[in-house]
């Protein structure tokens, strides 16, 4: 697909290297020159130096002709004029990146008057992943298919783990009904076979209902009692949009910020909410704040340093849960050894939604992706697949198949009912199957296969 993105910060830079690895033809605008011809050196794209939403630009860079147009600037107004611009132009399909919530509040209105196909919030996609995150709280993570019906969630492996040193086959006699479909371990991945063996400090990502989630948790150890009470640091626009989330869930919230002002107006926003005006980074200020006597601390400040020791400092004070917002994920590997839990990256959760956007718009040329996660640190791909009456591998015992290294096929659901498959199991059409793979760009569901399978029936 033809693609144009306006930006070149690191949502800019993200969807740039995703875009161009998955085979798209991107052409990327920038101001900078020198920010330009770094990705442009970086990344098989093609660059133009030049103010994204002015007509003659676009039309240098291709927009009439091109199949998506996307808006990650800095700026509100210029990713809504550009992508405006660029629908009269000719673009297939229209995203804007929109951080200010008056526009995010009209955002349906702006969409169908205006022709722009997406607008995507960061600070409130950031919120919505949080609050799933607090209403699981035995899970650092967690991906859901199938309109909830299977998760994908991320747990780590303590030293006094009952799983640490078992083999994957023996944990799934244990657990019928759940499935381990990636561990991270010291910065690789793996996609386990029944030998692989569980070891302390391996990050294992689970598939499962949320029931036989919940039975997974108490039988390894991972159980966290629901989260009653919650302490944000921060209560800016990602706070603002999470306490909107959470009040309903009938949360204690408080709420603690620097500048007087913010938190005088988060204060009159909600007056459910217990708001203090402080620096939720001084130790002395968290201990007469009464820090430790919450459920969870969610570090939400503009600082990614002052967030990750925060965290740490909560986590040593024996706060249950944590949820930290960093936007430099190279600082969370400094930190690969530390307890943290939950890491929340608004950058790359709006990259993920834009990828996920374009594998759906390939599907009037082909492809068969009805949903896209990136786990273990964008280097797995998680996809749902629905069963075509053309699919090769249906109607085929699973142990008959040859697939592709590093490919699991997770999890296969069917009227409503979810298994978790076995070598006699078959696939049937209309079935929608998830897989888990490190390889890339799989766009139909027999993209699994090894090349040259010969089927054996069964």
């Amino acid at each position: 697909m033809r693609i144009v993105i306006i930006g070149a910060g690191k949502v800019g830079e993200e969807l740039c290297r995703s875009l161009a690895i998955a085979g798209h033809d991107i052409t990327l605008i920038e101001k900078d020159a020198d920010r330009l011809e770094q990705l442009v050196n970086m990344t098989d794209i093609k660059g133009i130096v030049g103010n994204g939403s002015i007509y003659e630009t676009q039309l240098e860079a291709g927009v009439d002709t091109c199949d998506i147009f996307i808006a990650v600037s800095p700026f509100d107004e210029i990713n809504i004029i550009a992508a405006i611009t660029a629908k009269q132009v000719g673009a297939t399909h229209t995203i804007a990146r929109v951080r200010d919530p008056d526009y995010s509040r009209q955002a349906n209105f702006v969409k169908e008057s205006l022709g722009i196909t997406m607008m995507i919030n960061p600070e409130m996609e950031a919120a919505l992943d949080i609050s799933r995150i607090i209403q699981f709280p035995s899970a650092l993570g967690i991906e859901r298919f199938g309109g909830g019906l299977v998760n994908i969630i991320e747990v780590v492996i303590n030293n006094d783990s009952p799983l640490a040193g078992q083999h994957v086959k023996d944990f799934r006699e244990k657990h019928m009904d759940v499935l381990i479909c990636v561990i991270s371990r010291n910065g690789d991945v793996i996609i386990p076979s029944g030998q692989t063996v569980i070891q302390a400090g391996d990050h294992i990502h689970v598939t499962g209902t949320s029931k036989e989630l919940t039975k997974f948790y108490k039988a390894a150890g991972f159980y966290r009692q629901p989260l009653k009470s919650v302490f944000i640091v921060g209560a800016h626009r990602i706070a603002y949009y999470l306490i909107q989330r959470i009040l309903p869930l009938k949360m204690r919230v408080k709420t603690i910020e620097l500048d007087p002002e913010v938190a005088e107006a988060m204060a009159a926003d909600f007056p459910e909410v217990e708001v203090v005006a402080g620096d939720g980074t001084d130790q002395q200020v968290l201990k007469e704040e009464r820090m430790s006597h919450y459920d969870a601390v969610i570090a939400l400040t503009g600082v990614d340093e002052e967030n990750l020791l925060l965290s740490l400092y909560a986590k040593s004070e024996g706060v249950k849960k944590t949820v930290t917002k960093v936007n430099r994920t190279n600082l969370v590997k400094l930190l690969e050894a530390q307890p943290l839990d939950s890491i929340i990256t608004p950058r790359r959760l709006i990259a993920d939604i834009i990828i996920r956007f374009v594998r759906a718009m390939q599907n009037s040329e082909g492809s068969n992706v009805d949903a896209l996660y990136r786990i273990a640190d964008n280097k797995v791909e998680a996809l749902q697949f629905t069963v075509r009456s053309d699919c090769k591998i249906a109607g085929i015992p699973l142990i008959n198949l040859t697939l592709k290294n590093h490919v699991l096929i997770a999890a296969i659901m069917r009227n409503g009912h979810l298994i978790f498959p076995r070598g006699t199991d078959k696939i049937q059409t209309g079935d929608r199957v998830i897989v888990v793979t490190t390889h890339i760009n799989f766009n139909d569901l027999d993209d699994v296969l090894a090349d040259g399978q010969d089927f054996l029936e069964g």
